[in-house]
C-alpha cells in the first residue's frame, strides 16, 4: 500500500509542480465620460503587473501564467482614450496585453472575486492624466449673477450600467437597460417643463460608482436626486412598484434590508466598499446629513407614490425606508425609485414596452411637478412665479393679468380643466434668459 501510494505521488509530481494556466475568456471595455473600464474575464485568480510607456502612449498589462481565449475577439477603438489594444506570449507562460492610447493616462487595477452574475475579474481604470478623477464632473453652471431665479436641478440617476447590469429577467431584460430608458424618457419630460431643468448621472451604458453617483448630483447643485432601478427577487411572484428614501437607522422593513445590501453591493463592483468604515464615522456622516433632508425626500417620494399608484400595482403601501449607499448625500432630498420587478414575467413585459416606460416617467414626473409646486427652493423660478387663488377669479382672467397663454398655464400646473379652488396656488410662466436649456 505505501509502495503504491509513493508511486502515485511520483505519477502526479510533474503535475503538482506545475502552475495552473489562467484562460481569459473575454475582455469588455466601457467608455465614460471622464474614464474607460476595461475588465478582463478570467477562470481564476492571476497575479498581474502594470505599467505605463510613453512616446508612444500606451498601457501594458502582464498576467502571469495566462493565456487569451483566441475564440474572444479584444474589442478596439471603443473610446477615446484607445486607439488599439495589441497582445502576445510572454517567456512563453504569461500573457501581455498593450493599450495604445491617443495621449497620457493614469490607470487603476484590482481584482474582484466571483459574484451570482460573474466569475473572476481583473478590472482596469483609465483615467485621462489631464483630469481630475477624483472630482465629479460639472454637469449644470450655477446662473451668473444679473441673470435672476434659476431653474431647479434635478439630477436623474439611472442604476447600475456598465459591468454591472443589475437584476435580470427570464427574458433576459437587464435592469440597466429598462431603467435608463424610463431615466431618459423622464429627462426629456423636465426638459420640457417650464422653470426645471435634468441632468443625467450616467449618460450612456458605464459604470457609475455609488458614493460618484450623489457626488455628481451635489456638483450640479441638484434639488432633487432620483435614483431609478427595476427590483429583482428569487420569488416571480413578486410584484409592484415601490419608493424608498434614506433611513437614519436602515431599513424598515426585512424586504427593505435585502433590497438595500442588493444594491448597497454593486459598489464592490466599482471596486469600492463601504464595509471598511467603522461605525462612529458612519453615524457622523448620517448625523451631518439628515433630519431636513429626510423630511423633504419622505414628501417628494409621497407625491411620487401616489403617481405611480395609478400607473399599476404598489408593492407596499407607503414610502419604504433603508440604508441605501445612493440616497446618503448629506444636503440634497433623494428618493429611490423600483419601478417594477423585472423577476416577475408580467412586469418584466412592461418594462420592455415603451409606452408603459413613459407612463412611468410621467408619474415620476407629475411627482416631482407636485412636490416644487407645493415647496420650490428659494431663489428659483416656481418660487418667484406663483399666485395665490381668490375669490371669484378665473383661469383666464389670471392669464390675461400675467399676459400668459391658458394653454400655458394649464401645462405647468397640470390641469385637465379651468376650475379653481380659493387659496390653491397657482404656478406662473415666465420666459427668461435662465431657462435657456
Amino acid at each position: 500500500m505505501k509502495r503504491a501510494l509513493i508511486l502515485l505521488l511520483f505519477s502526479l509530481w510533474p503535475v503538482l509542480g506545475q502552475a495552473q494556466t489562467a484562460r481569459v475568456d473575454g475582455i469588455r471595455l466601457w467608455a465614460a465620460p471622464d474614464n474607460t473600464r476595461i475588465v478582463f474575464d478570467i477562470d481564476g485568480p492571476v497575479d498581474h503587473a502594470l505599467f505605463p510607456l510613453r512616446e508612444p502612449d500606451r498601457i501594458v498589462v502582464d498576467l502571469k501564467n495566462a493565456r487569451l481565449n483566441t475564440n474572444i475577439p479584444i474589442p478596439e477603438a471603443a473610446s477615446p482614450l484607445l486607439r488599439a489594444v495589441r497582445h502576445s506570449s510572454r517567456n512563453g507562460d504569461d500573457l501581455r496585453v498593450v493599450f495604445d492610447l491617443a495621449g497620457p493616462v493614469r490607470p487603476k487595477s484590482f481584482l474582484l472575486k466571483p459574484n451570482e452574475k460573474y466569475g473572476h475579474r481583473l478590472v482596469i481604470d483609465l483615467y485621462d492624466a489631464q483630469g481630475d478623477a477624483a472630482k465629479p464632473k460639472v454637469l449644470v453652471a450655477e446662473p451668473q449673477a444679473g441673470q435672476g431665479p434659476r431653474a431647479i436641478v434635478v439630477a436623474i440617476d439611472a442604476g447600475h450600467g456598465g459591468e454591472d447590469p443589475g437584476a435580470i429577467g427570464r427574458r433576459g431584460t437587464r435592469e440597466k437597460d429598462a431603467v435608463f430608458q424610463i431615466a431618459m424618457r423622464l429627462e426629456r419630460q423636465i426638459r420640457q417643463e417650464y422653470g426645471m431643468r435634468a441632468v443625467m448621472i450616467r449618460e450612456g451604458d458605464y459604470y457609475v460608482g455609488l458614493k460618484d453617483r450623489y457626488a455628481k448630483a451635489r456638483d450640479a447643485k441638484a434639488d432633487l436626486f432620483v435614483s431609478i432601478h427595476a427590483d429583482g427577487f428569487n420569488d416571480h411572484r413578486a410584484h409592484g412598484s415601490s419608493v424608498y428614501v434614506l433611513s437614519e437607522r436602515g431599513a424598515t422593513t426585512a424586504a427593505a434590508a435585502f433590497l438595500a445590501e442588493q444594491e448597497n453591493a454593486a459598489d464592490r463592483i466599482g471596486g469600492v466598499s463601504l464595509e471598511d468604515k467603522d461605525d462612529l464615522l458612519k453615524t457622523v456622516l448620517l448625523d451631518l446629513s439628515q433630519a431636513a433632508t429626510i423630511e423633504d425626500s419622505l414628501e417628494v417620494a409621497e407625491h411620487v407614490h401616489n403617481n405611480l399608484a395609478k400607473v399599476g400595482r404598489m408593492h407596499s403601501r407607503r414610502v419604504q425606508q433603508a440604508g441605501f449607499a445612493v440616497l446618503k448625500s448629506p444636503d440634497v432630498p433623494s428618493i429611490l425609485v423600483e419601478t417594477a420587478f423585472i423577476t416577475n414575467p408580467t412586469e418584466e413585459n412592461n418594462l420592455r414596452n415603451p409606452q408603459h416606460q413613459e407612463k412611468v416617467a410621467r408619474a415620476i414626473m407629475r411627482g416631482i411637478r407636485a412636490y416644487f409646486a407645493d415647496k420650490p427652493p428659494p431663489g428659483t423660478l416656481l418660487a418667484h412665479n406663483k399666485h395665490v387663488i381668490r375669490h371669484g377669479e378665473t383661469l383666464s382672467g389670471i392669464a390675461r393679468r400675467y399676459q400668459v397663454s391658458l394653454h400655458s398655464l394649464r401645462q405647468i400646473n397640470g390641469l385637465g380643466d379651468d376650475t379653481l379652488s380659493v387659496g390653491a396656488v397657482l404656478r406662473i410662466p415666465r420666459e427668461l434668459v435662465t431657462m435657456t436649456n
